[in-house]
C-alpha cells in the first residue's frame, strides 16, 4: 500500500550524544575525515546503507545502539574531540582574519547550483561543483561568505540506461526535512519567507532553508510552500528545467528573492551585511536590480543607485559561447517588471536597457542575462587565462572602440577543494611525511608554490599507493556495473563477466563530465579498430572508465552516450572499457584517484576551465588533454600530455575530429603506454613515477580552491569593498551626473593634431621623442578626461600589440577655438616595427578603469595618414 502522507520522524538522541546532531548538520563532515570516521563507527552497516549521510544515518540507527554508545566512554571521548575541533574551526581566526587592510565585512555569493556533497544533490555539473568548492575554501580561509541558491525538490535527474543503452531520467522527490538543512526562522519561531510580485496580482513565496557549510551559511530558496498556487509551487522543482518563463521566474527568485533572503538572514542572526555581491554566472543577475530598488527606496535616483550597486558587484562568466547564456524575450521580461509586477518603483524600460543586446551583432529583442550581469558589475572575470581572453572577445561589443584585450574582464583560474577531492590514502601519505596539521593547511589554505616534501616520498610508496587506488576503483566499477546491468534487465547468469571487468594492474584512463557535443565524448571511438588494439594490446593494454550525463532535452548528447555504451557492451572489449551511469560526486570521489590518466578532449577553446583534471592531478593522476581551459595555462610535459589541435579556420569539423583523434591514439600508443609499462632498475616505472611526483609537487599547489578564493579576495572582493565604501549617496549622485554629462558632451571630443620631434621614420632603441597633441574637449574640461599616448610593436596590418599607455599633460589653457594642447615623452623601448597613436578617455576617481564607460576618441583616418603614426 502507498502512504497518503509522508512524515520525517527524527531520533531522540541521548544527552551524551547530542553533539552528533550538530556535527551532522554542519556539512564540514563532507570534507573532514575524522568526523566521517566517527559517524561510520556509530553503525558501519547503517553508514553504508545511508549513502554515508550522517542525517540519514541518525534516522536509522536502532535506539538500542544509541543507548549503548551513550555509555561507551571511548566513543564519547572521540565525540568530544571531534565536536571541540568543529567549535575551534568555527570560531578561531583563520587566513582572512590575519590579512592587513580593511577587507569586506561580508560577501554574498549567488549561484544557481551548489555541489557540496552527494547528500545534498543540488548540482548538475562543473558550475555547481565549483560553487560548492568556493564555499568550502572560503570556510577554510575564514572568508565571511554567505551563499545563496535555490532548493530544487527534484534536484538534477538521476540517470540510468535502457537495455539498448539509451539514457533514461528519473526525478526522485527530495524532502528538505531529510536533508542536512534547517529552516530559517523568524523571532516568533515561524519559517522565514520571501515573496515576489507576479503579474495579475499574484505572488510567489519561498521558504528559506539554511545549510551550514563549515563557517559559511548557504541560503536555499524553496517555492514548494502551501501559500503558492500549483504553478508557483513548481518554480523550484528542477534544476535547469522548464520553459522560458519557468527559467525567468527561477532567476528572479534567485536574484531578487536571494537578496531579500540575505537581508532576512542578517536581520535574524546579526551577521554582517554584505559589502560585496558576487554573481556566479548570469543566472543571478537580477540581484543588482533588487539592490538598486533598495537604494531608490532610500531616496537615491536610479542612475546614482546603479553606480552604487555596480561598485560592490563582481560578475563571473563561465561560458565561452553565446549559446550557453540565458536569453529571454523582451516582452516576457517586461511583463514581469513594472507597476503591476516586481520592482514597481523602477521604470521597466530602464530594467530592459540593462539586458538588451544593443551592440553590433546583438539581437535587439532579446534580454541577455550575462550582458545585464556585466552592466551591473564594476568587476568581472572569466575562469581561466584563456577563457578571460575568449570572454573579452565575446563581450567586446559592450565596449565599442576598444581592442578586445582592453575589455575590462580579467580572469581568476578555477581551483578545486583538495580536502573534498583528495583520497584519504593520498592525504595519509602526505601527513606521514609532514604531519597532519601541515598537510591539512597545505591542502586547504595553500600559499606555497611547490610541495617540496613530495620529493622525499619513496618511489615504492607512491607506486603502492597508485595500485591501491586503482584496485579500489576496479571494485567500485564492478559493483556499479552489476547494478547498472540489473537495471537494464540482465539476469544473474549474464553477469559473470563482470568479475573480470578491469584489472588493477592495467593503465587506467578516466573520462567523466557532462555530455554536450563540444566535449566530444565519442572522439575516442573515431577509429574503433585502433582503439580495440590499444585496449587489447598483449603487453601494454589500456582500460577506460567513462561516465557522464546528457541534458534531458539534448537528444544529440543522448545519442553520444548510447554510441559509447554500445561499444562498451561488445563482449570483446567490455572487460576493458565501461560506461558508468549516474555520474555524481560520490562516484567522482572514487574515480579521480583511481585513474592513471585523465582524458579531456573538448573543441578548443570551448572549455572555460574544466576542473575535473585538477581533482585527478591532486591524486597523482596525469592529464592527457587538449590545450584548453586551465590545461592551456599550466601544461608542462612534466604533468602529462597535450593533444595537438587542428582548430584553424579552414578545417572542417569532421577533418578536425579525425586529426585530433589520430593524435590521441599516437600519444597513447607511442608515448604514454610505453612509459607506464617500462621498468627501471628498481623494477618500478621510474619515469612515470617522476611525472606523478612532479604533478603533485608543482601542479598541486596551483589547482587549489584556496588559491582561487585568495585571488578573489585580493583582486576582486577587496577592491569592490573599497569602491562600495567610497560610493556614499553624494558620491554616487556625483558619478551618475558626471557620466550623463560626459556622454552628452562626448560627440564634441576629438583629436585634432598629432606631431612628434622625430625627423625620420626610423630611430634608435632608447630614443625618447617629444609628442604634442591638440584635442577638442567641447563642453568638457581637462579634469574630465585623460589623453594617452599608446605605443608598442605593430603587426603587418599596423595594429599595436602589447601596448604601453602613457598619460599626456595639458600645456596652458584652451586656444580661441577651445582646443587644448597636450605634451609628453614617447619612449622607443622596443626594436623592430614600432607604432603609436593617441586617444582621449573619460577620467574620474571612482571609475575602475578608463575603459569602463565605453567612450573613446581617436585620431581620424585622415589625421593618421597625415601624421605618419608608424615608425619602422
Amino acid at each position: 500500500m502507498k502512504a497518503i502522507r509522508r512524515l520525517t520522524v527524527r531520533p531522540v538522541l541521548p544527552d551524551p550524544l547530542r553533539p552528533l546532531s550538530d556535527l551532522a548538520r554542519n556539512l564540514r563532515w563532507s570534507w573532514h575525515p575524522e568526523t566521517r570516521d566517527l559517524f561510520q563507527s556509530v553503525d558501519p552497516e547503517c553508514w553504508t546503507a545511508s549513502g554515508r549521510d550522517p542525517v540519514r544515518l541518525l534516522g536509522t540507527v536502532p535506539p538500542a545502539r544509541l543507548a549503548e554508545l551513550a555509555e561507551d566512554r571511548r566513543f564519547l571521548r572521540r565525540l568530544t574531540a571531534v565536536a571541540d575541533d568543529l567549535d575551534h574551526y568555527m570560531s578561531g581566526d583563520r587566513w582572512y582574519q590575519a590579512q592587513p587592510g580593511r577587507l569586506p565585512a561580508a560577501v554574498a555569493y549567488f549561484s544557481p547550483e551548489f555541489g557540496i556533497t552527494a547528500a545534498l544533490p543540488q548540482y548538475s555539473g562543473g558550475l555547481g561543483i565549483l560553487a560548492g568548492d568556493h564555499l568550502k575554501a572560503a570556510s577554510d580561509l575564514g572568508v565571511p561568505l554567505v551563499g545563496v541558491g535555490l532548493l530544487y525538490r527534484h534536484g538534477y535527474f538521476r540517470q540510468s540506461l535502457s537495455r539498448d543503452g539509451w539514457q533514461q531520467e528519473h526525478y526522485p522527490v527530495l524532502d528538505p526535512h531529510e536533508l542536512p538543512l534547517a529552516p530559517l526562522k523568524e523571532t516568533d519561531g515561524t519559517p522565514a519567507h520571501v515573496a515576489l510580485a507576479l503579474p495579475g496580482g499574484r505572488e510567489l513565496r519561498a521558504r528559506v532553508w539554511l545549510a551550514q557549510v563549515g563557517r559559511v551559511p548557504l541560503l536555499l530558496l524553496d517555492s514548494d510552500v502551501e501559500e503558492n498556487d500549483p504553478g508557483e509551487r513548481g518554480v523550484t522543482d528542477r534544476l535547469y528545467g522548464g520553459g522560458s518563463e519557468h527559467r525567468l521566474l527561477q532567476e528572479m527568485l534567485l536574484g531578487i528573492g536571494g537578496v531579500r533572503a540575505v537581508r532576512a538572514y542578517c536581520r535574524l542572526t546579526g551577521h554582517a551585511a554584505p559589502e560585496v555581491f558576487h554573481t556566479n554566472e548570469g543566472h543571478a543577475g537580477f540581484l543588482g536590480l533588487e539592490r538598486i530598488a533598495e537604494l531608490c527606496d532610500e531616496g537615491l535616483e536610479f542612475g546614482a543607485a546603479l553606480e552604487a550597486v555596480r561598485a560592490g558587484t563582481v560578475f563571473t562568466t563561465h561560458t565561452p559561447v553565446p549559446a550557453g547564456i540565458d536569453r529571454f524575450d523582451r516582452e516576457l521580461v517586461g511583463r514581469h517588471f513594472g507597476p503591476d509586477s516586481e520592482l514597481p518603483r523602477i521604470d521597466v524600460e530602464r530594467v530592459l536597457r540593462l539586458g538588451m543586446e544593443t551592440y553590433p551583432g546583438g539581437e535587439p529583442n532579446l534580454f541577455n542575462m550575462a550582458v545585464m550581469g556585466l552592466r551591473l558589475a564594476q568587476r568581472a572575470n572569466g575562469v581561466s587565462l584563456l577563457h578571460g581572453g575568449v570572454s573579452r572577445g565575446m563581450f567586446a561589443g559592450l565596449w565599442p572602440g576598444f581592442d578586445a584585450e582592453e575589455v575590462p574582464i580579467t580572469s581568476v583560474t578555477n581551483g578545486v577543494h583538495a580536502p573534498t577531492w583528495v583520497a584519504p590514502e593520498v592525504f595519509r601519505l602526505g601527513a606521514r611525511q609532514i604531519g597532519v596539521q601541515r598537510a591539512e593547511d597545505a591542502l586547504a589554505v595553500g600559499g606555497s608554490d611547490r610541495w617540496d616534501s613530495v620529493a622525499d616520498i619513496p618511489d615504492q610508496d607512491i607506486w603502492e599507493l597508485r595500485r591501491t587506488l586503482r584496485a579500489q576503483l576496479v571494485e567500485e566499477v564492478r559493483e556499479r556495473l552489476r547494478a547498472s546491468w540489473r537495471q537494464r534487465g540482465a539476469g544473474t547468469a549474464e553477469l559473470g563477466w563482470i568479475d573480470d571487468a578491469l584489472d588493477p594492474d592495467v593503465l587506467t584512463i578516466g573520462f567523466a563530465r557532462r555530455v554536450p557535443s563540444y566535449k566530444r565524448l565519442t572522439l575516442m571511438l573515431r577509429d574503433r579498430d585502433r582503439l580495440m588494439e590499444l585496449l587489447l594490446h598483449p603487453e601494454r593494454p589500456i582500460q577506460i572508465v567513462v561516465a557522464g550525463k546528457a541534458h534531458p532535452a539534448d537528444d544529440g548528447g543522448k545519442r553520444l552516450v548510447q554510441e559509447l555504451v554500445r561499444f562498451a557492451d561488445d563482449p570483446r572489449v567490455r572487460h576493458r572499457i565501461v560506461f558508468l551511469p549516474d555520474y555524481g560526486m560520490a562516484m567522482a570521489q572514487k574515480l579521480y584517484p583511481g585513474c592513471d590518466i585523465w582524458l579531456n578532449n573538448p573543441l578548443r577553446p570551448l572549455e572555460a576551465c574544466g576542473t575535473s583534471g585538477m581533482k585527478a592531478a591532486l591524486n597523482g593522476c596525469l592529464n592527457l588533454s587538449v590545450l584548453d581551459g586551465w590545461w592551456d595555462e599550466w601544461y608542462q610535459p612534466d604533468f602529462g600530455w597535450a593533444i595537438p589541435t587542428a582548430d584553424g579556420a579552414g578545417t572542417d569539423p569532421d577533418r578536425r575530429d579525425a586529426i585530433e583523434a589520430n593524435a590521441l591514439y599516437d600519444l597513447l600508443e607511442q608515448r604514454i603506454t610505453p612509459r607506464f609499462y617500462e621498468r627501471g632498475a628498481s623494477g618500478l616505472p621510474d619515469r612515470w613515477l617522476e611525472m606523478v611526483r612532479r604533478t603533485l609537487s608543482l601542479l598541486g599547489p596551483k589547482v587549489l580552491a584556496g588559491r582561487m578564493v585568495r585571488e578573489y579576495v585580493e583582486r576582486l572582493y577587496a577592491p569592490a569593498a573599497e569602491a562600495h565604501r567610497a560610493m556614499d549617496p553624494d558620491s554616487a549622485r556625483g558619478l551618475a551626473e558626471w557620466k550623463a554629462r560626459v556622454r552628452a558632451a562626448w560627440p564634441g571630443v576629438s583629436v585634432d593634431h598629432v606631431e612628434t620631434s622625430a625627423a625620420s621614420a626610423s630611430a634608435e632603441l632608447g630614443t625618447t621623442l617629444g609628442l604634442r597633441v591638440r584635442v577638442k574637449l567641447g563642453d568638457l574640461a581637462p579634469e574630465d578626461v585623460e589623453v594617452q599616448a599608446v605605443s608598442g610593436r605593430v603587426d603587418s596590418e599596423d595594429r599595436i600589440t602589447d601596448a604601453a599607455k602613457v598619460p599626456l599633460k595639458p600645456v596652458g589653457g584652451p586656444d580661441l577655438e577651445g582646443r587644448w594642447v597636450y605634451e609628453g615623452p614617447l619612449a622607443l623601448d622596443r626594436t623592430g616595427p614600432f607604432g603609436y597613436t593617441v586617444r582621449v578617455l573619460p577620467a574620474h576617481r571612482l571609475l575602475a578603469s578608463g575603459v569602463e564607460t565605453g567612450l573613446v576618441a581617436v585620431p581620424s583616418g585622415d589625421l593618421v595618414e597625415a601624421a605618419g603614426l608608424l615608425m619602422r
